[in-house]
């Protein structure tokens, strides 16, 4: 079984992602996989787990504008665009902009902009608190399953191979965000 924590102990799941550890999370409607985007090898071990190719890339949560601001290539957006995204912050948007150079390339995959969300369920952005940062944000489910929506269905999927699980509800949305490209407003997922 992957180790457990609850909400009174992130800065072990903290401690355990510094390490280079794989956690799954609660977010708005599922259960996410996550990593420091900064590690290349527990980024691997992701799309390992999800048995999916990382060209697909993810998205990164954040519990403050802080956390993503610069993964953002600021001269590229609009400041009209920018205060749109951010007056929907926090909140379960997420939106793709130019990627900066910030951006490590394995976590974008094959695609030019990054996505990213500041997200205002508790949990998650708790979480992404104590981590001191954004974290990679992929569904916490094998490539072709349904995303897990409890923490018995995490360990049904992952069992040992997971390295940490926080334990917490969910943010009650039916399904997951929607995902849209900031500057032209594009619908990318539904």
């Amino acid at each position: 079984m992957p180790q457990r924590f609850t909400l009174a102990e992130l800065d072990g799941a903290a401690a355990l992602l510094h390490g280079g550890g794989v956690l799954a999370y609660p977010t708005e409607a599922v259960f996410g996989l996550g990593c420091d985007p900064h590690d290349r090898a527990a980024f691997e071990r992701v799309f390992a787990l999800k048995q999916r190719p990382a060209t697909q890339g993810v998205l990164l949560i954040a519990a403050d504008f802080a956390q993503v601001e610069h993964y953002i290539e600021l001269a590229a957006v609009p400041a009209g665009v920018l205060r749109e995204v951010r007056a929907s912050w926090p909140g379960p948007y997420t939106w793709i902009f130019p990627r900066s150079a910030e951006v490590p390339a394995w976590v974008a995959g094959a695609h030019a902009g990054i996505a990213l969300r500041v997200t205002a369920h508790e949990p998650a952005a708790a979480l992404c608190r104590a981590f001191g940062g954004a974290l990679v944000s992929t569904s916490a489910n094998p490539h072709g399953q349904p995303p897990a929506r409890t923490a018995q269905t995490v360990a049904d999927y992952f069992g040992d191979v997971l390295d940490g699980l926080l334990d917490a509800p969910l943010g009650g949305q039916a399904s997951p965000t929607v995902i849209r490209d900031a500057l032209s407003g594009a619908i990318i997922r539904a």
